[in-house]
């Protein structure tokens, strides 16, 4: 039939080098779904073209590593590296493969994207993780690999062969008046007076005391965070880590740092392996920003404090996050602040209203010692802010006018401390180091997603009635 057969008009624009380049990720995206999915379906893939196995070595080296340890770009730029690698070998057998082109491209986009150089040292070809009992992904690694021997080993039962799959992780956050982000990407702002419970299961306890904000507002903040690492048999005794305003210690509270003998492998920031020990924690600004490690359950926590307050941002492995009992089940990370606790509204934030009392009230917060607790930035004065003013202000740090930034202007309408323009930038931040799904970072305002739906909806459905054509033309 040739290009005259084709069933839409004008597909040949969609051909031009400016509009390849515009559907790239969607068009990556639609072969990746049909042939990585279901590649008997495309009849692509040839006995010959090894582009699968490049891609599961690539999965095998990256899946262990965590941005938010040091050492995290020099280690994924050598897999990248290796990956590209093994395409060039595999080349000439993968000619025509969709595949193969797809990952080839998704190779230059990342490299561009994290700065990795052409040239460089590769991870192995073959990686080989020792399996280290105190090292979460070594344990679960190896009760994959295992898991996955048993069954081709015993190909007529599968009862066993679903037992370990890889590791998902969850991420909860904490900020501001304040608002929480669950383990569900439910985002919510409460009142939560007084201690609660964020995180409560077999392997980790995390609690934090919420107190007023300003007088005749429900708004509360964060002032006390306690963590409790629980003993894990081997690998390190319980060790409580608790933080109040003024006080964001870089131990434990018996003292120490670290728990656990010297045997999970990290990559500094160098890119040299050194050994670390089951559980310890990295202060990266003094009395404003501390991690806590714990490599033995996969779990990373970051606490900070911007001007009174503390922020909390955590990443833990899902199946640890649902091991607990009918006792721990007031959890606010995995099932959200209770009804009568919320101020938003089904995740809609409404704007406070300021009462006339408010300049007074926060003329009298000004005192010798909250002053000093303030940051030491422009951001350290307390006013009365309006609407407008509110907005500009977040819009400052916070570009996008996703939730982050409506918790934002609604702190400053709340309390009119400008510290919290600086905690909800920092929360966005440390969700992006943290979060598993890049795909889920963005969370808007209820009326704006809901526009923004039938916006993609309406899209959506124009692309796939062009998609087809444009593939065939493409291909042809």
């Amino acid at each position: 039939m040739g290009r005259a057969g084709c069933c839409c008009r004008g597909a040949e624009r969609l051909t031009s080098p400016s509009m390849v380049r515009r559907f790239r990720p969607l068009l990556l995206l639609i072969i990746a779904l049909c042939c990585g999915a279901h590649i008997g379906q495309c009849q692509v893939a040839t006995p010959q073209c090894r582009i699968q196995k490049c891609t599961t070595d690539f999965v095998s080296l990256t899946s262990h590593l965590n941005p938010a340890v040091d050492g995290f770009h020099t280690e994924f730029c050598k897999a990248l590296r290796a990956y590209s690698a093994c395409t060039q070998r595999t080349a000439k057998a993968c000619r025509g493969n969709l595949v193969f082109h797809s990952a080839v491209l998704g190779i230059s986009d990342l490299m561009s994207q994290r700065n990795c150089s052409r040239d460089g040292p590769t991870s192995p070809t073959h990686p080989e993780i020792p399996f280290e009992p105190c090292n979460y992904h070594s344990r679960t690694q190896h009760a994959h690999t295992q898991s996955h021997a048993h069954a081709h080993s015993h190909s007529h039962t599968h009862s066993h062969s679903h037992g370990h799959s890889r590791a998902g992780y969850l991420f909860c956050g904490l900020f501001g008046d304040p608002h929480l982000r669950t383990f569900k990407d439910s985002f919510q702002t409460c009142k939560v007076e007084g201690a609660w419970p964020l995180i409560d299961n077999d392997y980790l306890s995390v609690q934090v005391t919420n107190v007023p904000v300003v007088p005749g507002s429900s708004a509360t903040a964060t002032n006390k965070i306690t963590i409790i690492f629980k003993p894990y048999e081997g690998c390190t005794d319980q060790r409580v880590y608790q933080a109040v305003t003024d006080n964001l210690p870089a131990a434990f509270d018996d003292g120490t740092v670290s728990s656990g003998d010297p045997m999970h492998n990290s990559a500094g920031a160098d890119g040299a392996s050194r050994k670390v020990r089951a559980l310890w924690i990295s202060e990266r600004s003094p009395g404003h920003h501390v991690e806590l490690h714990a490599g033995y359950i996969g779990v990373t926590v970051i606490v900070r404090q911007l001007g009174r307050y503390l922020t909390l941002a955590v990443r833990i492995p899902e199946e640890l996050a649902q091991a607990y009992d009918a006792t721990q089940d007031l959890q606010l990370c995995l099932n959200g602040c209770p009804t009568a606790e919320r101020i938003d509204q089904a995740g809609h934030l409404p704007l406070p209203v300021s009462p006339p009392a408010l300049g007074l009230q926060l003329q009298q917060l000004r005192r010798p010692s909250y002053s000093s607790q303030t940051q030491t930035s422009a951001y350290g004065s307390t006013q009365v802010f309006g609407v407008e003013g509110a907005r500009e202000r977040c819009r400052e740090q916070l570009e996008v006018e996703d939730i982050y930034f409506h918790s934002c202007v609604f702190d400053l309408l709340t309390t009119g401390d400008a510290n919290f323009t600086v905690a909800a930038y920092s929360a966005q931040k440390d969700m992006e180091s943290l979060h598993p799904h890049r795909d889920s970072w963005r969370i808007y305002p209820r009326s704006f997603a809901t526009s923004s739906l039938h916006f993609d909806s309406q899209n959506f459905k124009r692309l796939a009635l062009l998609l087809p054509c444009f593939l065939s033309t493409v291909l042809m």
